[in-house]
């Protein structure tokens, strides 16, 4: 496996794969760590938690730089997403036991209960946009449940797959609990199929999403995808038009546009639409685009050549089909894959850009009529992750996220992911739910106990 710094064009370092012997090897040392560990208590797989999150804030500028160089996130948010990584491995550590604890019901049984087992070890098939925080909040909530976990991350990030299996063993986690697997995607479908794998996770792709949901399901066992979205940024009439705006380059282009939960499709009441294309063209053109390692740069490169390509191409679509580029829609530099912020206006159902889920800096305008003609427009959509909802009247709000197809929608804030609440998608965004209580719950065997 080879990463290589989307900044430059360089190649950082080479890693070794681990061949289908090791894979066995390591499988078979999670399962027996497994035996030992959902016997652990609570109390101890708390302080164990506990101390992964001092690893990780301990030696937040090394896993902070890693990050930047291998998928090319600017430094100050690899640093965020490394104390992020901490709050979630605190907060399962302080609250999984509740969260898991046997729940009481009356039957005719002279007693009537309901546990939460672990299932054993679970395999994890992450992406590379957040290459340590899509891990740890499946590893935290998991670990703490009493499962064991394999990874199987993007082959871009080899780097950071190892680094936190590294951070679970200094922090004292007994040998097998996180194993990381440096296999690339062919390899998958074996250890899908190997019978101590009990679940499967994936982040990332529908194509991905459908192959592993498809051998798993031919094997009968579980799992939890969070896949693609395109996630409508609702304006209406009485919002605060230049807050909202200006909230909306945010939200378009946090991880340089590279995230499920970004805002994608900018839907805006046509009545004040005009004003909020003037003011978010403003906001995206004062960002500034550069070496991610630099902290007065907002955006680094894309990730890799062919996201580049591919993202360049959308834009090249979606203004042939009729889009009005505002903004940017061209690579910077000779070098590394840097794309310009960049907003399409007049974009209707059926261009790329209301179709497609744009992964990078590319925000797409859509006008709407009123609010309910707005939410047909954010319905409208194969996707339905996340979405937002900007108005000067929150109790309208409450009523309109009702109506939304999505797994989550925030009303005056920008989508994020959040250890308190559940994370998911419905629709072509997947099934399932990460975080919370719905996410510590997904991987357990729900057992019913009756006693006379």
């Amino acid at each position: 496996m080879r990463a290589i710094n989307p900044a430059t064009g360089e190649v950082i370092q080479e890693y070794p794969e681990h061949g289908p012997e090791d894979v066995a090897r390591l499988i078979a040392r999670a399962g027996k760590a497994f035996l030992a560990w959902r016997e652990t208590p609570f109390s101890k797989r708390a302080i164990l938690m506990k101390s992964a999150a001092r690893v990780l804030r301990e030696s937040r500028g090394a896993w902070s730089r890693l990050m930047t160089m291998e998928m090319g996130k600017t430094l100050a948010s690899a640093e965020a997403e490394a104390d992020k990584c901490a709050w979630v491995c605190e907060y399962y550590a302080d609250n999984a036991e509740r969260l898991l604890a046997a729940e009481k019901t009356a039957t005719d049984g002279s007693e009537s209960f309901v546990r939460f087992d672990p299932l054993g070890t679970v395999l994890a098939v992450m992406p590379w946009n957040f290459p340590f925080w899509q891990v740890f909040r499946f590893a935290a909530p998991n670990l703490m449940a009493g499962n064991v976990g394999l990874l199987k991350h993007a082959s871009n990030v080899p780097g950071c797959a190892l680094a936190i299996e590294k951070i679970f063993m200094r922090a004292g986690f007994p040998e097998g609990v996180f194993t990381t697997l440096m296999i690339p995607g062919s390899a998958v479908e074996a250890v899908i199929r190997h019978d101590e794998v009990k679940a499967v996770t994936l982040t990332g792709s529908e194509p991905a999403g459908k192959s592993v949901a498809a051998i798993a399901g031919s094997a009968l066992k579980k799992t939890v995808l969070e896949l693609g979205g395109s996630d409508p940024f609702i304006v209406l009439h009485d919002a605060d038009i230049e807050e909202a705006a200006a909230q909306a380059a945010v939200a378009r282009c946090i991880n340089a546009g590279q995230s499920c939960i970004a805002a994608k499709r900018f839907i805006v009441e046509e009545k004040v639409a005009e004003r909020f294309e003037k003011a978010f063209v403003a906001a995206m053109g004062r960002l500034k685009v550069g070496d991610p390692m630099d902290r007065k740069s907002d955006l680094g490169p894309l990730a890799r050549k062919d996201l580049l390509m591919e993202l360049e191409g959308q834009v090249k679509r979606s203004v042939a089909a009729g889009a009005r580029l505002a903004l940017g829609g061209k690579r910077l530099g000779d070098k590394g894959c840097y794309y310009s912020p960049t907003v399409l206006c007049d974009v209707v159902p059926g261009n790329p850009a209301f179709e497609e889920e744009i992964f990078g800096p590319v925000g797409a305008v859509v006008r709407a009529k009123d609010a309910s003609h707005a939410i047909e427009l954010a319905n409208r959509s194969r996707f339905g992750l996340g979405a937002s909802i900007w108005t000067g009247n929150a109790e309208m709000g409450k009523v309109l996220a009702g109506r939304i197809e999505s797994g989550a929608v925030f009303v005056n804030g920008i989508v994020k992911s959040d250890p308190r609440l559940p994370f998911g998608g419905v629709k072509a965004s997947g099934y399932g739910r990460e975080l919370g209580l719905y996410g510590i719950r997904e991987f357990v065997n729900i057992k019913s106990v009756w006693v006379k």
